[in-house]
């Protein structure tokens, strides 16, 4: 499986990323070391969207906190970056795809990063996947 993470991204063009406690969702939790991963630096906190490509060089799961009956899953993981984006992509490009319902790989990002606008590890079908390669 692939995935993809938006969240806060200090530095976009890193070697390493990592990111502690990242809220996942759409199977984000199930991400693990040599995975491929798609990197979005949010728009929320003034990153502009897709940024890299990598491979997750660790993944830990964090433990539920004791009787808190909803907890969306969370993971820590560290990611070595291989390509930077050559092409933008973000909310402002995905926004136009809300037909829930096309099958489309950019309607699938808007949905999965952009109809909850939280930072989240999501995975990603083999068709986002591949449309995600074109943009390095």
């Amino acid at each position: 499986m692939t995935f993809a993470i938006k969240a806060v991204v200090s530095d976009p063009r890193a070697r390493m990323f990592a990111f502690a406690t990242q809220k996942t969702m759409y199977g984000g939790k199930h991400i693990a070391k040599g995975d491929t991963i798609f990197v979005f630096a949010s728009e929320n906190e003034g990153g502009p969207g897709l940024i890299a490509s990598g491979v997750v060089t660790s993944a830990k799961a964090i433990a539920k906190k004791r009787g808190v009956a909803r907890q969306t899953p969370r993971v820590s993981i560290t990611i070595r970056r291989i390509a930077l984006a050559n092409r933008l992509l973000g909310r402002s490009e995905l926004k136009r795809f809300c037909d829930w319902n096309d099958d489309r790989p950019e309607t699938e990002l808007n949905f999965k990063f952009y109809r909850q606008a939280t930072n989240k590890i999501v995975g990603i079908s083999d068709k986002a996947a591949a449309f995600l390669r074109g943009f390095f």
